[in-house]
Protein backbone atom coordinates (compact mmCIF):
# COMPACT_ATOMS: atom_id res chain seq x y z
CA UNK A 1 0.00 0.00 0.00
CA UNK A 2 0.99 3.63 -0.43
CA UNK A 3 0.14 6.39 2.03
CA UNK A 4 1.12 9.91 0.94
CA UNK A 5 0.98 12.48 3.74
CA UNK A 6 1.54 16.21 3.34
CA UNK A 7 2.58 18.07 6.48
CA UNK A 8 1.24 21.45 7.50
CA UNK A 9 -0.90 23.29 10.03
CA UNK A 10 -4.70 23.30 9.81
CA UNK A 11 -6.86 26.41 9.55
CA UNK A 12 -7.15 29.42 7.28
CA UNK A 13 -4.51 31.33 9.28
CA UNK A 14 -1.81 29.02 7.97
CA UNK A 15 -2.97 28.33 4.41
CA UNK A 16 -0.47 30.49 2.55
CA UNK A 17 2.58 29.86 4.74
CA UNK A 18 5.77 28.05 3.78
CA UNK A 19 5.22 25.45 6.49
CA UNK A 20 2.16 24.20 4.56
CA UNK A 21 4.07 23.19 1.43
CA UNK A 22 3.20 19.55 2.08
CA UNK A 23 -0.51 20.33 2.10
CA UNK A 24 -0.19 22.05 -1.30
CA UNK A 25 1.43 18.98 -2.85
CA UNK A 26 -1.25 16.62 -1.54
CA UNK A 27 -3.94 18.99 -2.85
CA UNK A 28 -2.28 18.82 -6.27
CA UNK A 29 -2.26 15.02 -6.17
CA UNK A 30 -5.94 14.96 -5.20
CA UNK A 31 -6.67 17.19 -8.20
CA UNK A 32 -4.62 15.05 -10.61
CA UNK A 33 -6.09 11.76 -9.47
CA UNK A 34 -9.70 12.95 -9.08
CA UNK A 35 -9.58 12.01 -5.43
CA UNK A 36 -11.23 13.51 -2.38
CA UNK A 37 -10.10 14.36 1.12
CA UNK A 38 -13.10 14.35 3.38
CA UNK A 39 -12.93 11.57 5.93
CA UNK A 40 -11.60 12.53 9.34
CA UNK A 41 -9.69 9.40 10.29
CA UNK A 42 -7.42 9.45 13.34
CA UNK A 43 -6.97 13.22 13.14
CA UNK A 44 -6.27 13.45 9.40
CA UNK A 45 -8.25 14.56 6.41
CA UNK A 46 -7.89 11.46 4.28
CA UNK A 47 -9.14 9.79 1.15
CA UNK A 48 -8.27 7.33 -1.59
CA UNK A 49 -7.38 7.82 -5.23
CA UNK A 50 -6.20 5.79 -8.19
CA UNK A 51 -2.90 6.81 -9.79
CA UNK A 52 -3.05 4.89 -13.03
CA UNK A 53 -3.19 1.30 -11.66
CA UNK A 54 -1.97 2.16 -8.17
CA UNK A 55 -4.39 2.71 -5.32
CA UNK A 56 -3.05 5.46 -3.08
CA UNK A 57 -4.19 6.72 0.31
CA UNK A 58 -3.77 10.47 0.85
CA UNK A 59 -3.70 12.38 4.10
CA UNK A 60 -3.24 15.83 5.63
CA UNK A 61 -2.81 15.55 9.43
CA UNK A 62 -4.95 18.12 11.24
CA UNK A 63 -3.27 18.10 14.67
CA UNK A 64 -0.67 20.81 13.95
CA UNK A 65 2.83 20.14 12.69
CA UNK A 66 4.44 18.95 15.91
CA UNK A 67 1.65 16.37 16.41
CA UNK A 68 1.74 14.76 12.97
CA UNK A 69 2.87 11.35 14.19
CA UNK A 70 -0.21 9.94 15.91
CA UNK A 71 -2.59 10.55 12.96
CA UNK A 72 -0.19 8.82 10.57
CA UNK A 73 0.41 5.93 12.97
CA UNK A 74 -3.37 5.47 13.16
CA UNK A 75 -3.75 5.46 9.37
CA UNK A 76 -0.91 2.98 8.82
CA UNK A 77 -2.42 0.63 11.39
CA UNK A 78 -5.87 1.01 9.85
CA UNK A 79 -4.63 0.18 6.34
CA UNK A 80 -2.25 -2.55 7.50
CA UNK A 81 0.84 -0.64 6.42
CA UNK A 82 4.34 -0.12 7.78
CA UNK A 83 6.73 2.81 7.89
CA UNK A 84 8.15 1.84 4.49
CA UNK A 85 4.71 2.35 2.92
CA UNK A 86 4.63 6.02 3.91
CA UNK A 87 5.71 8.99 1.78
CA UNK A 88 5.87 12.28 3.70
CA UNK A 89 5.97 15.62 1.86
CA UNK A 90 7.32 18.50 3.96
CA UNK A 91 8.94 21.92 3.80
CA UNK A 92 12.74 22.04 4.05
CA UNK A 93 14.72 25.14 5.02
CA UNK A 94 18.04 23.52 4.10
CA UNK A 95 17.14 23.53 0.40
CA UNK A 96 16.78 26.58 -1.87
CA UNK A 97 13.24 27.59 -2.72
CA UNK A 98 11.68 25.21 -5.23
CA UNK A 99 14.35 22.52 -4.96
CA UNK A 100 12.86 19.04 -4.62
CA UNK A 101 14.86 16.25 -3.02
CA UNK A 102 13.91 12.69 -2.08
CA UNK A 103 15.18 10.83 0.94
CA UNK A 104 14.55 7.66 2.87
CA UNK A 105 15.46 7.14 6.51
CA UNK A 106 17.87 9.53 8.23
CA UNK A 107 17.26 12.04 10.99
CA UNK A 108 14.56 14.65 11.39
CA UNK A 109 16.91 17.61 10.86
CA UNK A 110 15.19 19.68 13.55
CA UNK A 111 11.80 19.45 11.83
CA UNK A 112 9.27 18.80 14.59
CA UNK A 113 6.76 17.18 12.24
CA UNK A 114 9.31 14.53 11.29
CA UNK A 115 10.46 14.27 14.90
CA UNK A 116 6.93 13.36 16.00
CA UNK A 117 6.50 10.88 13.14
CA UNK A 118 9.75 9.16 14.18
CA UNK A 119 8.45 8.96 17.74
CA UNK A 120 5.07 7.44 16.90
CA UNK A 121 6.24 5.08 14.16
CA UNK A 122 9.29 3.94 16.10
CA UNK A 123 11.07 4.07 12.76
CA UNK A 124 12.58 6.48 10.26
CA UNK A 125 12.24 4.08 7.33
CA UNK A 126 9.69 6.13 5.41
CA UNK A 127 10.29 8.17 2.25
CA UNK A 128 10.37 11.96 2.30
CA UNK A 129 9.81 14.42 -0.51
CA UNK A 130 11.56 17.56 0.71
CA UNK A 131 10.21 20.84 -0.67
CA UNK A 132 12.81 23.57 -0.45
CA UNK A 133 11.67 26.86 1.05
CA UNK A 134 15.13 28.37 1.57
CA UNK A 135 16.88 29.71 4.64
CA UNK A 136 15.44 32.70 6.50
CA UNK A 137 16.97 36.12 5.88
CA UNK A 138 19.58 37.38 8.32
CA UNK A 139 18.00 38.35 11.62
CA UNK A 140 14.88 36.21 11.15
CA UNK A 141 13.93 33.35 13.44
CA UNK A 142 13.40 30.15 11.48
CA UNK A 143 9.93 29.69 12.98
CA UNK A 144 8.84 33.15 11.88
CA UNK A 145 10.14 32.46 8.40
CA UNK A 146 8.37 29.12 7.83
CA UNK A 147 5.17 30.57 9.29
CA UNK A 148 5.52 33.60 7.02
CA UNK A 149 3.61 33.86 3.78
CA UNK A 150 5.18 33.26 0.39
CA UNK A 151 6.76 36.34 -1.15
CA UNK A 152 5.34 37.68 -4.42
CA UNK A 153 8.22 36.13 -6.40
CA UNK A 154 7.73 32.79 -4.66
CA UNK A 155 3.99 32.88 -5.22
CA UNK A 156 4.56 33.44 -8.95
CA UNK A 157 6.70 30.28 -9.23
CA UNK A 158 4.94 28.19 -6.60
CA UNK A 159 2.54 26.20 -8.78
CA UNK A 160 5.38 24.90 -10.93
CA UNK A 161 7.37 23.72 -7.92
CA UNK A 162 4.31 22.09 -6.36
CA UNK A 163 3.74 20.26 -9.64
CA UNK A 164 7.36 19.07 -9.62
CA UNK A 165 7.01 17.73 -6.07
CA UNK A 166 3.81 15.94 -7.11
CA UNK A 167 5.72 14.44 -10.05
CA UNK A 168 8.31 13.17 -7.56
CA UNK A 169 5.63 11.43 -5.49
CA UNK A 170 4.21 9.79 -8.62
CA UNK A 171 7.66 8.59 -9.67
CA UNK A 172 8.32 7.03 -6.25
CA UNK A 173 5.01 5.15 -6.37
CA UNK A 174 5.34 3.97 -9.97
CA UNK A 175 9.10 3.41 -10.35
CA UNK A 176 10.60 3.36 -6.86
CA UNK A 177 12.87 5.56 -4.77
CA UNK A 178 16.06 5.03 -6.74
CA UNK A 179 14.47 5.99 -10.05
CA UNK A 180 12.91 9.06 -8.44
CA UNK A 181 16.24 10.15 -6.97
CA UNK A 182 17.97 9.72 -10.32
CA UNK A 183 15.33 11.89 -11.96
CA UNK A 184 15.03 14.67 -9.42
CA UNK A 185 18.50 14.89 -7.86
CA UNK A 186 20.02 16.93 -10.66
CA UNK A 187 22.18 19.95 -9.96
CA UNK A 188 20.17 23.16 -10.14
CA UNK A 189 21.25 26.77 -10.40
CA UNK A 190 21.65 28.37 -7.01
CA UNK A 191 18.63 30.30 -5.88
CA UNK A 192 18.87 33.95 -4.80
CA UNK A 193 19.41 34.22 -1.06
CA UNK A 194 16.34 35.23 0.87
CA UNK A 195 15.94 38.86 1.85
CA UNK A 196 13.88 40.61 4.46
CA UNK A 197 11.16 40.95 1.81
CA UNK A 198 10.90 37.15 1.50
CA UNK A 199 8.04 36.99 3.99
CA UNK A 200 4.84 38.82 4.60
CA UNK A 201 5.50 41.67 7.05
CA UNK A 202 2.29 40.67 8.76
CA UNK A 203 3.47 37.11 9.38
CA UNK A 204 2.89 36.25 13.02
CA UNK A 205 5.40 35.31 15.67
CA UNK A 206 5.89 31.63 16.38
CA UNK A 207 6.41 30.16 19.83
CA UNK A 208 9.17 27.70 18.94
CA UNK A 209 11.80 26.91 16.31
CA UNK A 210 11.52 24.98 13.05
CA UNK A 211 8.62 22.55 12.92
CA UNK A 212 6.65 24.94 15.07
CA UNK A 213 4.77 23.73 18.13
CA UNK A 214 1.32 25.27 18.45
Amino acid sequence: MNLVAGLGNPGSRYESTRHNAGFLVVDELVRRWNGTLKKDRFGSLSGDALMRNNKVHLAKPQKFMNRSGAPLRGLLDYFGGEAGDLIVVHDEVDLPFGTIRIKQSGGHGGHNGLRDIHKHLGSNAYARVRFGVGRPPEGWETADYVLGRWSSDESFALDGHVAKAADAVETIIEHGLEAAMNQFHVREKSAKPATAESGDPQSFRAPMAYGVSL
